[in-house]
């Protein structure tokens, strides 16, 4: 009889589950947003990328992680801070974690530096959001391309 009662509570719960994160990704991809993979660890060579998806919102771009409850974004980059250093196409050890036609930004804001990947279509409109920003101490940030 208990495993009867402990497939009732896996067959109920995997649903549940599986439409909390639906719901989560519909409530963030409400507006501007775009599929970013963002490297959280550089430990080992190659690893580290994480999916997600990244929100524009005003001045900023929220990441939020694709297999995360998390209702809030896991990183926010300001628009006037976030520096786009380097592009380039990833390595292969990174092609296995990243999907194909992929470009990674290598990138610095306030905080740190940052990679970020994006696929080949997506970083010509990313890099036009940067440049939007109006004039500042920043304008320079795009002498690295």
């Amino acid at each position: 009889m208990e495993i009867v009662w402990w497939i009732t509570i896996v067959v109920v719960a995997v649903p549940c589950v599986l439409i909390l994160l639906f719901i989560r990704r519909q409530v963030i991809a409400r507006g501007g947003t775009i599929e970013v993979s963002l490297r959280l660890s550089t430990y080992v060579e190659g690893r580290g990328w994480s999916p997600g998806i990244a929100r524009f919102v005003g001045e900023e771009l929220h990441w939020y992680r694709v297999f995360s409850f998390a209702p809030r974004p896991r990183r926010v980059f300001q628009r006037r801070a976030l520096v786009v250093e380097q592009r380039r196409r990833p390595d292969i050890a990174e092609e296995r974690s990243l999907p194909g036609q992929t470009v990674v930004l290598s990138c610095r804001d306030d905080r740190d530096r940052v990679e970020i990947a994006m696929a080949e279509t997506t970083v010509t409109g990313f890099l036009s959001w940067l440049e939007a920003a109006p004039p500042g101490p920043a304008s320079s940030r795009f002498a690295a391309r």
